[in-house]
């Protein structure tokens, strides 16, 4: 099936690993030139260097912390032309209301949600003013589908951030400007089998042996974020051009439990 992406030009944050390096690497297949952003310079050439290699598209990579609104600003002022934006930067702490004092559950808001929020309204408006473009939200099941007591900040923040998709989405047509945004149950990133690996050792496992502990999980298994990403390059191609306001839940069925976690 031809995306009909190729010769667009797409901005991906949190693109130097896991998810959002994983979405990047399914745009580039399909032809798109790439803008990079992330804090670690050197994990962003990296990347941007394979890339070229494997797909002889265009990359640039903007090493920048995206929890300062002005740092927003100036992303979007030294690419405003690209087609699709990608918000997919930041993690929010886990723990309960208990556990997350004020300095944590902001520090988490800033990058995740604010920086969600900015970098939306910065593009959007260069996106208007050409006449069209792609907002893609990458939020999470926890606030987007599912409420955890011990996921208290990230499920109010992706709550918050499911509202604000699906409101700018709702609108957004009268400017030819799709808005959506997907819900990622667990995926199998760096960060989340470092996670996974330190969990089977605590449980006398060989860190090697962290599948097993994936059993319960929907066909037994975490998703992979080549998978997350095939949904992604659908959902802001030109195959999915009356599709806006939504956000798409890929879990394996995992929030339809009711719970996340035990």
């Amino acid at each position: 099936m031809d995306l009909k992406l190729r010769g667009k030009t797409a901005l991906i944050t949190g693109g130097s690993k896991g998810i959002g390096k994983a979405i990047a690497f399914r745009l580039a297949e399909e032809g798109c030139d790439l803008h990079l952003a992330a804090r670690n310079a050197e994990d962003l050439e990296m990347v941007a260097a394979e890339l070229r290699d494997d797909y002889s598209v265009l990359v640039t990579v903007h090493p920048v912390d995206l929890s300062s609104g002005d740092n927003a600003v100036a992303l979007v002022a030294a690419c405003d032309d690209v087609d699709i934006l990608v918000n997919n930067a930041g993690a929010i702490a886990a723990g309960s209301i208990s556990d997350i004092d004020e300095a944590t559950w902001r520090g988490g808001w800033d990058l995740k949600v604010y920086g969600f929020v900015n970098l939306a309204r910065e593009m959007y408006r260069a996106m208007k003013a050409r006449g069209h473009g792609v907002v893609l939200n990458v939020i999470g099941i926890a606030g987007g589908e599912v409420t955890e007591f011990n996921y208290i900040a990230g499920t109010t923040g992706n709550a918050g951030l499911a509202a604000f998709t699906r409101a700018m989405g709702g609108g957004s047509s009268a400017d030819n400007i799709r808005v959506l945004g997907i819900n990622p149950g667990m995926t199998a990133t760096e960060r989340l089998v470092n996670l996974m690996r330190q969990n089977a050792e605590n449980k006398g496992l060989d860190p090697d042996d962290w599948r097993q502990l994936t059993s319960t999980m929907p066909f037994g298994r975490l998703a992979e974020p080549e998978e997350v990403a095939d949904l992604c390059a659908f959902l802001v191609s030109g195959r999915a051009a009356y599709i806006s306001g939504t956000v798409v839940t890929i879990d394996g069925g995992l929030s339809s439990r009711g719970h996340l976690f035990g």
